[in-house]
């Protein structure tokens, strides 16, 4: 062995391989395998002559690069040889194991407490065999509150198969969870009466409260009044107060003298109906009083309608001009000076201005004209 881990690069290895072989050299091959990258052959070696070359770590080692058949041997190998070690060897390989097959293989044999820390590892995947394996372990340990942990955390189980299994159990923790499953499910009917028979009441309101159902709540209550149960009865009406009907609870209070246990649930529902009523009629006051805005908006704009169309409002003109316009206020006498105008049709005693000359020559009709203009022919031009 010293020989070959010094020299094993200069070395023949299939010639040292036979021999080695040959001369029940065992650890020897094993070490040149792994060095010729013959990793199945590695643990064919190790698994057919493990009492003279097996260690767990060279084997965890070499199985981790050998192929997927190869595990699963390993796993039987350990199972016969090595059991308590087991769990180890599946969380070093569990990156390249099908978990589904190794419960199966491992529940053949019926050993599943022996890979109890690898199922854990793995239960974080939430596959439906392990986490069944999982609860199974934890049913035969007797663990309610790892079973319950197990169920809230990881869904992925036949539920009703496992509620079914528990409803028979002889420890009442292990019932409440069948009650607590077939809740999940939707199963109310069947979790209430369970609950009713362990009389884990408090269970048995929350499942009619969460069912939303008017008629079970109801029927809880009543069933309640038929036992006696006086304190119950208030819880229920306290668990399920959007359910159960007002006349429905004065009934019974009243025919089985249970006003008191009742009083507080009458007492809160006169006050949520006076709170919506309020609301309603704040929302009909602000309704009316958009209504009326709307109405003299309405009855406004028609007015100013009418009016303009009888023309006693006239129509807004804009305060522009016109190219060529003059200013409302100024007039212009024709051919004569432009005039400031007061208001009685006077002048404010401006001075004349320069009149206005027409182009081309045209006299204005006061006598003023221009010259003609144009060119000229006489003297001088």
């Amino acid at each position: 062995m010293e020989h070959i881990k010094l020299f094993w690069s200069k070395l023949n290895i299939p010639t040292l391989l036979a021999s080695c072989r040959e001369n029940l050299h065992w650890p020897e091959a094993v070490f040149l395998y792994m060095h010729y990258d013959q990793y199945d052959n590695a643990v064919d070696v190790l698994m057919e002559h493990s009492a003279e070359c097996w260690s767990h770590e060279q084997f965890k080692e070499v199985a981790v690069k050998s192929s997927s058949e190869k595990h699963y041997q390993a796993v039987e190998f350990y199972l016969s040889e090595h059991p308590l070690l087991l769990s180890e060897l599946l969380i070093e390989l569990s990156s390249k194991l099908d978990h589904s097959r190794v419960v199966s293989v491992i529940r053949d044999y019926g050993h599943l407490s022996l890979i109890q820390k690898y199922l854990l590892f793995v239960q974080r995947d939430n596959i439906i065999q392990v986490n069944e394996a999982v609860n199974q372990l934890f049913i035969e340990e007797d663990n309610h509150k790892a079973l319950r942990e197990s169920i809230d955390s990881y869904d992925q189980f036949d539920q009703i198969a496992l509620a079914k299994l528990l409803e028979r159990h002889d420890l009442m923790d292990f019932r409440r969870i069948a009650a607590y499953l077939y809740k999940l499910n939707k199963r109310f009917t069947q979790s209430i009466e369970l609950s009713k028979k362990d009389c884990m009441w408090q269970d048995a309101m929350e499942c009619a409260a969460e069912s939303k159902d008017q008629e079970l709540a109801e029927k809880l209550l009543r069933f309640f009044v038929d036992q006696n149960q006086r304190e119950c009865f208030s819880a229920c009406l306290f668990n399920c107060y959007e359910l159960i009907r007002a006349d429905v609870v004065l009934e019974l209070a009243w025919r089985f003298n249970l006003m008191s246990f009742a009083m507080p649930f009458m007492i809160q529902t006169m006050r949520d109906m006076n709170t919506k009523l309020n609301k309603l009629a704040e929302k009909l006051v602000e309704k009316d009083i958009q209504e009326e805005k709307s109405k003299e908006e309405e009855e406004k704009a028609k007015e100013e309608s009418a009016a303009v169309n009888a023309g006693a409002i006239p129509p807004m003109i804009p305060n522009m001009m016109m190219p060529g316009m003059m200013p409302p206020m100024m007039g212009m006498q024709p051919g004569g000076p432009l005039l400031l105008m007061g208001p009685s049709g006077g002048n404010y005693g401006a001075p004349p201005m320069m009149p206005v000359q027409p182009m081309f020559g045209a006299p204005m009709a006061g006598g003023f004209g221009a010259p003609p203009m144009g060119p000229s022919f006489g003297n001088g031009f």
